[in-house]
């Protein structure tokens, strides 16, 4: 089946405005788009948080069938009447500065955030992370690694980073994106790419 597809000329920007400009980039935008019946729409006005992109890593260890996440704090899962923890666990992590390219950051993240190194690092997905009000594209790696030298607790003191690692059989990582305990969407969106492709790499 063909559908047809508008494309980046079929969107008029109007103006942009930016409203704030600090560790990230607030801009208000006015634009019109095409309409599937025909036509142009009216003027749309939309608050845009620039991230830029960010690379995430699965790190396997195959031979232990466990992968490895690292636990931080969130400001963004702050929330004082709720029960779950702003301590989230996450796939390893970080954003891509000008002139990175996202395997490097990659490898680079994994070093930083768990002391680990990732070979055969493999491509898997490139997405959009809430495209409704944020400019930030999540290229999502895996890796096989050594779980045995994922231990302690790491990251950059000038970065604010405390960052505790954990091993974790995959079949319990799983477990926990089902009942809710992994609840960030990276974590979730890699920890199921692991679920539907892991035994290639066990096979391998």
């Amino acid at each position: 089946m063909n559908i047809e597809q508008f494309s980046q000329q079929d969107i008029e920007i109007l103006s942009e405005e930016r409203l704030y400009k600090g560790f990230f980039e607030l801009k208000k935008i006015r634009f019109k788009h095409k309409l599937f019946a025909g036509g142009y729409s009216g003027v749309v006005t939309r608050e845009l948080l620039y991230k830029g992109a960010a690379s995430a890593v699965i790190a396997y260890d195959p031979i232990k069938d466990s992968v490895i996440l690292v636990e931080q704090v969130r400001i963004g899962a702050y929330q004082p009447q709720s029960e779950q923890s702003p301590w989230l666990l996450e796939l390893i992590a970080g954003m891509v500065e000008e002139g990175e390219r996202p395997e490097e950051v990659a490898l680079r993240e994994s070093e930083e955030e768990a002391g680990v190194q990732i070979s055969d690092l493999t491509h898997c997905l490139s997405v959009w992370d809430s495209p409704g009000g944020v400019i930030e594209k999540i290229h999502l790696f895996v890796g096989t690694v050594d779980s045995s030298q994922a231990k302690g607790i790491h990251g950059l003191a000038e970065e604010n980073e405390d960052i505790r690692v954990h091993v974790v059989h995959r079949e319990t990582a799983y477990q926990w994106v089902c009942e809710g305990k992994i609840n960030n969407s990276i974590a979730v969106m890699g920890l199921q790419w692991l679920q539907l492709n892991y035994q290639r790499y066990i096979q391998n």
